[in-house]
């Protein structure tokens, strides 16, 4: 499965030089726990609820968590679960060249899981005893062992 496939869109994004209410405010409003900052086109980091209840005060490219790991939207789920992995933010943007066009989080790869969406197992391509046919007796016998090397 794609992240194009599980993306959110549109983004919530926020400038750099905002304050730490103002984005406070657009999270309660929308209902989202991450923001997308960005100066000018160019995605520079991520803010999360978590950030700004810590940090009350400030702007928000003093709390944000840089530099911003992203994504493709062709990338795999699996490719967005190693980049999240072992990283403080729990949402991935997904950009297409040079915009930002998705967001994935940590939730949403939940909600996959949790639904039973699996990577389907492909069947072996490798031979096996009994797709070969029937096998042939080994002679016992001088007699046979002559007639079987003919």
């Amino acid at each position: 499965m794609r992240l194009q496939d599980i993306m959110s869109t549109p983004v919530d994004t926020v400038a750099s030089h905002a304050a730490a209410g103002e984005a406070r405010a657009l999270m309660k409003q929308q209902g989202i726990h991450h923001l997308v900052v960005m100066d000018g086109r160019k995605a520079v980091g991520v803010v999360s609820a978590r950030d700004l209840t810590a940090n009350r005060s400030g702007a928000v490219g003093d709390i944000m968590s840089a530099p911003v790991a992203t994504a493709r939207p062709r990338a795999t789920v699996r490719e967005a679960a190693n980049l999240l992995r072992g990283r403080t933010v729990g949402c991935l943007p997904i950009v297409d060249a040079g915009k930002v066009v998705g967001i994935v989080t940590i939730s949403d790869l939940l909600d996959l899981i949790g639904r039973g969406v699996e990577r389907p197992i492909e069947r072996s391509t490798r031979w096996t005893l009994r797709a070969r046919g029937p096998r042939k007796r080994r002679p016992t016998s001088d007699r046979q062992r002559l007639a079987y090397s003919r």
